[in-house]
């Protein structure tokens, strides 16, 4: 079966998506029953032979996208069976196609969301209404996207888990007084600065925390780094020196950063999957979270779950994990253990079924 399969989320900053796009690539290359050939809409990204560049400008693509279906991708694509978009969209095909979609964050919230995400959104809807399968990366997500999509061409698929942290190939971060760090332990939260992530809330949480511990925010800047400027801004001397806005830092820092924390806090609003809850069980770091979206489903009975919009409780949450609360090596141990449930091979074998399922049930860019 011949895949044409998004690349895009591998150029550039690598998020969580380009993290889970890497994996399934690289899976599928070596999987005798596929052939892939990776595309990408972007001038700026340099392909690698064998890849196929549409040539269009990203931006002005999507929003003829977001309204019309052309200019069509098969003329670049070529003679494939699939089209699996990995980011939420795909070009305009007649082929049978396979979109992921992790979250439903931009759906639900399209006002929220800029410009380029609430057009994905658009063009999301005219592949669903064109008879698209839609790969969600949990079963809470499925649920959602099954209403909020309006159709039952949804399959939930586990990721698998992120690459081991190696300390050997970890690099303190660009901080002044590393030591102070350790000497007073941290709080380490992963992910861009954008709303749902909450990072404002985790500052204004950990302010409340019984704890001396510094927190430390590292990620790409987003729609929130405005607000969570002026959060630390707000703060009593004191506390404003123990916080630390890294903005996106390479893996050898996050690896440090991953291998000394105390707890990872993850107090989002939405999330389709959550790598860096399983990254912390990995390295033996407690998780405190939010309750929502995949967060429970993923992260099982490993991490402290607090209700969205109890600050409080995650307050008292950090406070424990911080001073060794007697929970903690046994979430450090169910952890270790729950990473057993999520393998790349199970994965990219029920993406091959999709893949199979689509191009028998494919119905020629209508939906049934």
């Amino acid at each position: 079966m011949r895949i044409a399969i998004d690349i895009g989320p591998l150029h550039g900053h690598r998020t969580g998506v380009g993290h889970a796009v890497a994996h399934i690539v690289d899976h599928l290359s070596t999987d005798d029953r596929v052939s892939t050939t990776g595309y990408l809409l972007s001038y700026r990204a340099h392909p690698q032979p064998g890849q196929i560049r549409l040539p269009l400008p990203a931006r002005a693509a999507t929003r003829i996208w977001s309204r019309i279906d052309r200019p069509r991708a098969d003329r670049w694509l070529g003679d494939v069976d699939v089209v699996h978009g990995t980011n939420y969209t795909a070009p305009p095909t007649q082929r049978p196609t396979v979109i992921t979609v992790y979250d439903c964050w931009f759906l639900e919230h399209p006002r929220e969301a800029n410009p380029d995400v609430a057009r994905a959104g658009r063009i999301l809807r005219r592949a669903v209404d064109r008879g698209a399968w839609i790969h969600t990366s949990s079963d809470a997500t499925a649920r959602r996207a099954r209403a909020l999509l309006d159709t039952d061409r949804i399959r939930a698929i586990h990721l698998g888990p992120p690459p081991a942290i190696t300390l050997a190939d970890a690099t303190p971060p660009p901080i002044a007084d590393v030591a102070s760090l350790l000497d007073s332990g941290f709080v380490l939260a992963l992910g861009t600065t954008e709303h749902r992530k909450r990072h404002p809330w985790l500052v204004r949480a950990m302010a409340a925390a019984d704890t001396q511990a510094h927190l430390v925010i590292a990620g790409a800047h987003g729609d929130d780094s405005a607000e969570l400027h002026r959060c630390v801004a707000a703060l009593p001397a004191p506390m404003r020196e123990r916080v630390h806005l890294l903005g996106p830092v390479p893996v050898q820092v996050k690896n440090w950063l991953m291998g000394h924390a105390q707890a990872l806090a993850y107090p989002s609003l939405d999330e389709g999957f959550g790598f860096p809850v399983l990254e912390a069980h990995a390295a033996g770091v407690p998780v405190v979270a939010s309750s929502a979206g995949s967060i429970p489903e993923v992260a099982g009975d490993a991490a402290i779950l607090v209700d969205t919009h109890d600050i409080d409780g995650f307050a008292t949450a950090l406070t424990d994990m911080c001073r060794d609360g007697s929970n903690r090596e046994a979430l450090i141990a169910a952890g270790v253990a729950n990473l057993a449930r999520f393998d790349w091979t199970r994965t990219v074998d029920a993406l091959v079924a999709l893949y199979d399922q689509a191009v028998n049930t494919d119905t020629g860019g209508r939906r049934p």
